[in-house]
């Protein structure tokens, strides 16, 4: 799993040697393309980058702690107040803080390292801008665990339902902190989209390294109260477009790709679906009748199975980027990618090479792949 706050802190230190340069950037680029902002900030600016820059550090290395993170930034928003700061001013600090980022992060910056701090600065925007008074979120969400069914040896699915109105999108996904590994927040995509009930979906797959995952797995029973952080990612259905859409799933990243079924389920007539699954062995196909069902209903979806790691399976072989290329063309569809960061990554290159706009791809690397 390509964890949030890891891909944080790693993209953090490309720069931290230069870090001085960054929010020198930052408030050249902001005051040249916003000049109407210049207004808001001192005259001196030096103890002002000193604050940006100790504001970025502390948001980094505490992201991984929702309950600290959104105090504080609460109370950042909530002060920010005698400044005049509106919520739009948050999109245009948005574009010249990612731009300094990037611009000094060199070769090595990727798109990961651009979603996940698209993805942290929305939230940290949306907690400042409820700090401020437009709205009153508690900064985690009490969820009961209602159900618990392994679905594999290292698989789980389960289901919740949070105690308080919890509002989402469906391809998002969220932080959890379980009972079993208190202040071990990790992120995990919700698997379906909104119900009426208010349940929320997650599959997990315990790994070798991973506390959280395996306790999820191995230890989570009906009745457990999880802590949920609030909804972050892009990864949804963009509803204003008619194009086709491929869904590239490997292992749980399935998640996403279900919650985004669901909502296609409820109102598409017109849009083929291609679902590109890929999992190491054969075995590891789980939840497989019941998307064989879903195909079965709706003749615009189609599955295509793939394992990198059984050389005698009868279906597509092979890593997943590699047998998405083997199918198409895509170039008039819309893309929708999840699972670990080298998968994600392999794709949106092998994308770019296929020539697919990348207006047309969303994506998603902090899902328990």
């Amino acid at each position: 799993m390509a964890d949030l706050t890891t891909v944080l802190k790693d993209s953090w230190n490309l720069v931290a040697d230069r870090s001085d340069q960054v929010v020198e950037h930052f408030y050249a680029r902001l005051f040249l393309a916003f000049p109407q902002l210049r207004d808001l900030f001192p005259v001196q600016m030096r103890a002002q980058r000193d604050r940006l820059l100790s504001a970025i550090v502390s948001a980094v290395h505490h992201f991984d702690d929702p309950v600290r993170l959104d105090a504080w930034l609460r109370g950042l928003g909530r002060d920010h107040r005698k400044f005049e700061v509106r919520p739009e001013h948050y999109a245009q600090v948005k574009v010249c803080l990612l731009d300094a980022i990037r611009s000094h992060a060199g070769d090595r910056w990727n798109d990961v390292y651009e979603q996940a701090w698209n993805d942290a600065y929305d939230l940290m925007a949306d907690r400042m801008i409820a700090g401020a008074g437009e709205r009153d979120d508690p900064p985690y969400w009490d969820a009961e665990v209602l159900s618990h069914e392994r679905r594999g040896p290292d698989v789980a699915v389960f289901t919740c339902r949070p105690r308080q109105p919890f509002t989402f999108r469906a391809g998002q996904y969220v932080s959890l902190e379980c009972p079993y590994r208190p202040r071990l927040w990790r992120s995990y995509s919700i698997a379906n989209s909104p119900r009426e009930d208010g349940t929320l979906e997650f599959h997990v797959r315990a790994t070798g390294a991973g506390w959280v995952s395996s306790a999820l797995v191995r230890r989570l029973r009906a009745g457990d109260v999880l802590h949920l952080a609030a909804p972050m990612g892009s990864m949804t259905l963009d509803v204003t477009s008619r194009r086709d859409v491929v869904l590239v799933a490997g292992g749980t990243g399935l998640a996403p790709a279900k919650a985004l079924l669901g909502d296609l389920v409820k109102y598409n007539r017109t849009r083929w679906v291609h679902l590109f699954r890929g999992e190491r062995q054969r075995d590891g196909f789980y939840d497989r009748e019941q998307l064989d069902l879903i195909a079965e209903r709706y003749p615009w979806l189609s599955i295509v199975r793939a394992v990198s790691d059984e050389p005698g399976y009868p279906g597509e072989r092979g890593a997943l980027h590699d047998v998405l290329s083997r199918h198409g063309p895509w170039r008039d569809h819309d893309f929708y990618v999840a699972g670990s960061g080298p998968m994600v990554n392999a794709t949106l290159r092998r994308l770019a090479e296929m020539r697919v706009p990348s207006t047309r791809i969303r994506y998603d690397a902090f899902t328990d792949g």
